[in-house]
């Protein structure tokens, strides 16, 4: 149903996808706090990266991606623990002004292209010159950046900071217990995860070569479709696990949309509305299977009930 090259570019958006559902991993899951400045910071990170390409520094589109991501993430924690605007909120009018600020990075152009310039996929591509890593040295460039990512990511949440996050997270009034400053912790969580969710945007645009100023708009959508996939499919374990969990969701997800836009069941236009009916279908998933345990316990009670009955 998928040909290798669609198969090829499901993979390849998976693994991106991962790092934004990574970031929300560590925004919702951990730290029990809803970002929604994930799609202008997905905007951000190929605007800076895409910028920094064409200025001739390929090498550090990355680093100066993630580091956009960083100063979004620090302007998104500042507003809820030092001006007490609620995690909403302050994700909106971080959303909000990131909007202008992606056009002033793009230089007051809705999109941009890196199209015939030096990226960092280019020079990868140089490496070797036979057919099959030309053809398959995005997708392994992605599994080796999101492989480190994620093993990062698990080792920091071994440290003693990583563990304040987490018990940030579950309890407050703990943490503050245990003379560990919450605004702290949050702040850094909150800038770890929008460095991945940059680094995922700059990604995106040195593989499509191209971005525009709306591409980001939906991605918390995509993350959270991910992130639910895999708390549902492996559960709520160690951090390896649900790490692991997060990274097979996003790629489920982006398989499923491939499959629907090429069998052409549903059209390229209506893509994001899959996209919240996969959503809602995660969601619900944990509840129904509860339902349905309660139908056949129900039945299961009736049968007996009717058992007992004609033996008596």
């Amino acid at each position: 149903m998928l040909s290798v090259t669609a198969l090829q570019t499901a993979l390849e958006m998976g693994a991106i996808y991962s790092l934004v559902a990574l970031a929300l991993f560590i925004s919702f899951s951990i730290l029990n706090i809803a970002d929604l400045s994930t799609d202008g910071c997905y905007t951000l990170g190929f605007a800076v990266g895409a910028t920094v390409t064409l200025a001739g520094h390929p090498l550090l589109a990355l680093p100066a991606a993630m580091l956009a991501g960083v100063c979004s993430g620090y302007v998104t924690a500042f507003l809820q623990t030092k001006l007490g605007v609620e995690s909403i909120l302050a994700g909106i009018i971080v959303n909000t002004g990131l909007y202008t600020v992606n056009l002033m990075v793009m230089g007051w152009r809705s999109n941009l292209s890196v199209f015939g310039a030096d990226t960092l996929m280019s020079l990868v591509k140089g490496l070797n010159g036979s057919d099959w890593w030309k053809s398959w040295h995005e997708l392994i460039v992605l599994a080796a950046i999101l492989a480190v990512a994620a093993v990062l990511i698990a080792f920091f949440f071994r440290t003693r900071l990583g563990l304040s996050i987490r018990a940030t997270g579950d309890n407050t009034a703990m943490v503050c217990a245990s003379s560990v400053n919450p605004a702290f912790t949050i702040t850094v969580g909150l800038c770890v995860a929008n460095a991945l969710t940059a680094l995922a945007g700059c990604l995106t645009v040195l593989v499509q070569t191209s971005c525009d100023i709306n591409l980001g708009t939906g991605m918390v959508t995509v993350a959270l479709a991910s992130l639910i996939i895999g708390e549902t499919l492996f559960g709520r374990g160690s951090i390896p696990k649900r790490i692991f969990g997060v990274i097979v969701g996003a790629c489920i997800y982006r398989l499923i949309i491939a499959l629907a836009i090429n069998t052409r069941v549903v059209p390229t236009e209506c893509f994001k509305l899959v996209s919240a009916l996969i959503v809602a279908v995660a969601i619900a998933s944990p509840q129904g299977r509860k339902m349905i345990d309660l139908q056949r316990r129900k039945f299961a009670a009736r049968a007996a009930a009717r058992k007992e009955e004609r033996g008596c």
